[in-house]
Protein backbone atom coordinates (compact mmCIF):
# COMPACT_ATOMS: atom_id res chain seq x y z
CA UNK A 1 0.00 0.00 0.00
CA UNK A 2 1.53 3.37 -0.85
CA UNK A 3 0.72 6.94 0.94
CA UNK A 4 -1.27 7.89 -1.39
CA UNK A 5 -3.59 4.53 -1.10
CA UNK A 6 -3.93 4.87 2.32
CA UNK A 7 -5.10 8.69 2.35
CA UNK A 8 -7.38 7.77 0.28
CA UNK A 9 -8.94 4.45 1.99
CA UNK A 10 -8.86 6.76 5.53
CA UNK A 11 -10.00 9.49 3.77
CA UNK A 12 -13.15 7.91 2.35
CA UNK A 13 -14.39 8.36 5.99
CA UNK A 14 -15.99 11.84 6.09
CA UNK A 15 -15.53 12.17 9.47
CA UNK A 16 -11.57 11.90 9.10
CA UNK A 17 -12.09 14.21 6.46
CA UNK A 18 -13.94 17.13 8.43
CA UNK A 19 -11.45 16.94 11.13
CA UNK A 20 -8.71 17.47 8.91
CA UNK A 21 -10.44 20.15 7.70
CA UNK A 22 -11.47 21.81 10.97
CA UNK A 23 -7.69 21.13 11.75
CA UNK A 24 -6.55 23.74 8.89
CA UNK A 25 -8.19 26.44 9.28
CA UNK A 26 -7.86 26.16 12.95
CA UNK A 27 -4.19 26.37 12.47
CA UNK A 28 -3.50 24.55 15.65
CA UNK A 29 0.43 23.93 16.40
CA UNK A 30 1.53 20.66 14.73
CA UNK A 31 -1.78 19.61 14.90
CA UNK A 32 -2.20 15.70 13.47
CA UNK A 33 -5.03 13.02 12.71
CA UNK A 34 -3.65 9.90 14.64
CA UNK A 35 -3.80 6.08 15.09
CA UNK A 36 -6.87 4.12 15.22
CA UNK A 37 -9.46 5.83 13.12
CA UNK A 38 -7.49 5.93 9.96
CA UNK A 39 -6.35 2.14 10.47
CA UNK A 40 -9.23 0.74 11.07
CA UNK A 41 -11.06 2.66 8.12
CA UNK A 42 -8.47 1.42 6.04
CA UNK A 43 -9.49 -2.19 7.25
CA UNK A 44 -13.03 -1.51 6.75
CA UNK A 45 -12.58 -0.11 3.40
CA UNK A 46 -10.34 -3.59 2.61
CA UNK A 47 -13.08 -5.25 4.51
CA UNK A 48 -15.98 -3.98 3.26
CA UNK A 49 -17.39 -2.93 6.28
CA UNK A 50 -18.72 0.56 7.24
CA UNK A 51 -16.49 3.20 6.88
CA UNK A 52 -17.17 3.84 10.46
CA UNK A 53 -17.09 0.14 11.87
CA UNK A 54 -15.57 -0.30 15.20
CA UNK A 55 -14.07 3.33 15.35
CA UNK A 56 -14.54 4.03 19.05
CA UNK A 57 -13.55 7.62 18.93
CA UNK A 58 -11.20 10.08 16.29
CA UNK A 59 -7.57 11.04 18.10
CA UNK A 60 -6.19 14.51 17.54
CA UNK A 61 -2.44 15.48 18.56
CA UNK A 62 -1.07 19.03 18.96
CA UNK A 63 2.02 20.79 20.00
CA UNK A 64 1.42 23.92 22.06
CA UNK A 65 4.51 24.85 24.45
CA UNK A 66 1.68 25.85 27.25
CA UNK A 67 1.33 22.84 29.20
CA UNK A 68 -1.60 24.32 31.02
CA UNK A 69 -4.65 22.38 31.25
CA UNK A 70 -6.88 25.47 30.63
CA UNK A 71 -4.95 25.72 27.71
CA UNK A 72 -5.80 22.40 26.31
CA UNK A 73 -9.40 22.64 27.88
CA UNK A 74 -9.78 25.59 25.93
CA UNK A 75 -9.17 23.71 22.37
CA UNK A 76 -10.88 20.44 23.54
CA UNK A 77 -13.96 22.65 23.85
CA UNK A 78 -13.28 24.40 20.55
CA UNK A 79 -13.18 21.43 18.91
CA UNK A 80 -15.63 20.26 20.43
CA UNK A 81 -18.46 23.42 19.53
CA UNK A 82 -17.13 22.85 15.62
CA UNK A 83 -17.60 18.72 15.44
CA UNK A 84 -19.92 17.96 17.36
CA UNK A 85 -22.55 18.00 14.70
CA UNK A 86 -20.50 14.54 13.47
CA UNK A 87 -21.84 12.59 16.50
CA UNK A 88 -18.39 10.92 17.31
CA UNK A 89 -16.24 10.94 19.94
CA UNK A 90 -12.80 13.44 19.51
CA UNK A 91 -10.11 12.95 21.77
CA UNK A 92 -7.69 16.13 21.89
CA UNK A 93 -4.49 15.96 23.39
CA UNK A 94 -1.58 18.44 24.12
CA UNK A 95 1.66 16.64 23.21
CA UNK A 96 3.48 19.26 25.43
CA UNK A 97 1.44 18.34 28.44
CA UNK A 98 0.76 14.53 28.11
CA UNK A 99 4.25 13.73 30.18
CA UNK A 100 2.70 15.69 33.53
CA UNK A 101 -0.66 13.42 33.30
CA UNK A 102 0.44 10.40 31.99
CA UNK A 103 2.27 8.10 35.19
CA UNK A 104 -0.60 8.98 37.09
CA UNK A 105 -2.92 7.56 34.77
CA UNK A 106 -0.98 4.79 33.54
CA UNK A 107 1.64 4.05 36.41
CA UNK A 108 4.38 3.90 33.35
CA UNK A 109 7.03 7.35 32.97
CA UNK A 110 6.83 9.74 30.12
CA UNK A 111 8.94 11.95 28.91
CA UNK A 112 8.01 15.77 27.58
CA UNK A 113 8.07 15.57 24.34
CA UNK A 114 8.94 18.24 21.45
CA UNK A 115 6.56 17.88 18.90
CA UNK A 116 3.35 16.06 17.90
CA UNK A 117 5.22 12.87 16.29
CA UNK A 118 7.40 12.29 19.19
CA UNK A 119 3.19 11.03 20.79
CA UNK A 120 2.75 9.07 17.57
CA UNK A 121 5.86 7.48 17.90
CA UNK A 122 4.78 6.03 21.53
CA UNK A 123 1.70 4.00 20.47
CA UNK A 124 1.27 0.68 21.61
CA UNK A 125 1.60 -0.88 17.74
CA UNK A 126 3.45 -0.40 15.37
CA UNK A 127 0.21 -0.47 12.66
CA UNK A 128 -1.57 2.87 14.46
CA UNK A 129 1.98 4.90 14.30
CA UNK A 130 -0.07 6.89 11.46
CA UNK A 131 -0.79 10.78 11.13
CA UNK A 132 -2.57 13.08 8.36
CA UNK A 133 -2.87 16.51 8.28
CA UNK A 134 -4.04 18.93 5.53
CA UNK A 135 -1.83 21.14 4.36
CA UNK A 136 -1.22 23.86 1.14
CA UNK A 137 -0.56 21.03 -1.37
CA UNK A 138 -3.22 18.37 0.11
CA UNK A 139 -2.27 15.96 3.11
CA UNK A 140 0.93 15.33 4.89
CA UNK A 141 1.50 11.81 6.24
CA UNK A 142 3.74 10.31 8.93
CA UNK A 143 4.31 6.73 8.98
CA UNK A 144 7.35 5.62 10.64
CA UNK A 145 6.74 2.63 10.23
CA UNK A 146 5.35 2.63 6.47
CA UNK A 147 1.59 0.86 5.46
CA UNK A 148 2.56 -2.79 4.73
CA UNK A 149 1.18 -3.76 8.08
CA UNK A 150 -1.88 -1.39 7.90
CA UNK A 151 -2.33 -3.58 4.46
CA UNK A 152 -1.94 -6.70 5.45
CA UNK A 153 -4.06 -6.27 8.34
CA UNK A 154 -0.89 -7.26 11.10
CA UNK A 155 -0.68 -5.64 14.15
CA UNK A 156 2.74 -5.22 16.05
CA UNK A 157 3.71 -4.43 19.42
CA UNK A 158 5.66 -1.15 19.19
CA UNK A 159 8.24 -2.11 21.86
CA UNK A 160 10.31 0.99 21.98
CA UNK A 161 8.20 3.26 24.24
CA UNK A 162 5.99 2.29 27.74
CA UNK A 163 5.24 -0.92 25.94
CA UNK A 164 2.44 -3.23 28.04
CA UNK A 165 1.91 -6.74 27.26
CA UNK A 166 -1.50 -6.19 29.37
CA UNK A 167 -2.46 -3.51 27.33
CA UNK A 168 -1.46 -4.99 24.24
CA UNK A 169 -3.41 -8.11 24.59
CA UNK A 170 -6.93 -6.06 25.16
CA UNK A 171 -6.68 -3.94 22.26
CA UNK A 172 -5.64 -6.68 20.09
CA UNK A 173 -8.11 -9.01 21.41
CA UNK A 174 -11.22 -6.51 21.25
CA UNK A 175 -9.82 -5.45 17.57
CA UNK A 176 -9.73 -9.18 16.55
CA UNK A 177 -13.41 -9.58 17.66
CA UNK A 178 -13.98 -6.59 15.33
CA UNK A 179 -11.73 -7.74 12.46
CA UNK A 180 -11.37 -11.35 12.55
CA UNK A 181 -8.70 -11.23 9.23
CA UNK A 182 -6.59 -9.74 11.56
CA UNK A 183 -3.37 -11.05 11.82
CA UNK A 184 -1.74 -10.21 15.68
CA UNK A 185 1.74 -10.86 16.43
CA UNK A 186 2.41 -12.11 20.00
CA UNK A 187 3.38 -9.35 22.77
CA UNK A 188 6.56 -11.74 23.98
Amino acid sequence: MTQDELLAAALRNPVNQAITDVLQRLALPDAWLVAGCLVQTVWNVLTNRPLDHGISDYDVFYFDPDPSWEAEDAVIRDLKARLGHLGVAIEVRNQARVHLWYPGKHGLPYPALSRSTDGIDRFLTENTQIGIRRSTHGHDVYAPHGFDDVARMIVRPNRTANFSAANYARKAERWKALWPELTVLAAE
